[in-house]
């Protein structure tokens, strides 16, 4: 998956949003306030952070060279992912939904009603 690839996918689930909170480099795309991926949009190929959960973190990296604890993360929580051609596409996006779905379950019951409201 390319930059827009990726962009395209995440901008596809409630409530998402892009934000350059740490500098212009870095794309972060966000649910609710909370981030779920961060895109290094330099870099090449590009590098993503995302959330995991810690078993299937270890799995992830054991299986996948591309697969790295995060880079500026909690190791124990997020993996960065080397947009390198070497993991398929689907399995991208199922990491991408979990964490996804690990962010979004961790909002207040308050913001998720919010965003399920949304179009």
């Amino acid at each position: 998956m390319n930059l827009e690839e990726i962009r395209a996918y995440c901008l596809q689930k409630k409530g998402a949003s892009i934000d350059f909170p740490f500098d212009d480099v870095t794309m972060v795309i966000k649910v609710g306030d909370k981030m779920f991926i961060l895109i290094a949009i330099e870099n090449d190929p590009i590098r993503i952070n995302l959330k995991c959960d810690p078993f299937n973190a270890e799995g992830l990296r054991e299986r996948y060279n591309a697969v790295t604890p995060g880079y500026h993360m909690n190791k124990k929580h997020w993996n960065t992912v080397s947009m390198d051609n070497t993991i398929p596409d689907d399995i991208i996006k199922e990491m991408i939904d979990d964490s996804y779905d690990l962010v979004f379950s961790k909002l207040s019951k308050n913001n998720k009603l919010i965003i399920m409201q949304s179009k």
